[in-house]
């Protein structure tokens, strides 16, 4: 089942069902098949974006994806994406 911090008792049987495959889509395969192909464009659609960070933190990040042999956007993307999907967290030190 999802993993929701915040789900009430509904929310939660709902999930349950989506997860199960109760619900039966009443589309046409056509329709359904043009809906994917949207949601799938959607999700993997690549958006550029700037962010300002010091160059020492630049430069570190440039030299761990020459040790991992990727392009350091990509690094910056891949913990990112991790982030969101609740795989990295951010841990404040007293």
């Amino acid at each position: 089942m999802l993993k929701v911090k915040y789900m009430d008792k509904d929310e939660m049987e709902l999930a349950r069902s989506l997860e199960t495959e109760e619900w039966v889509s009443d589309l046409p395969r056509r329709d359904k098949q043009r809906y994917e192909e949207y949601a799938r464009t959607s999700l993997t659609k690549q958006k550029r974006i700037n962010i300002r960070m010091t160059e020492r933190d630049l430069k570190k990040i440039q030299a761990r994806a020459i040790e991992e042999g990727i392009p350091y956007q990509s690094l910056i993307s891949m913990l990112i994406h991790k982030y969101n999907e609740g795989k990295v967290t951010i841990h404040e030190r007293n």
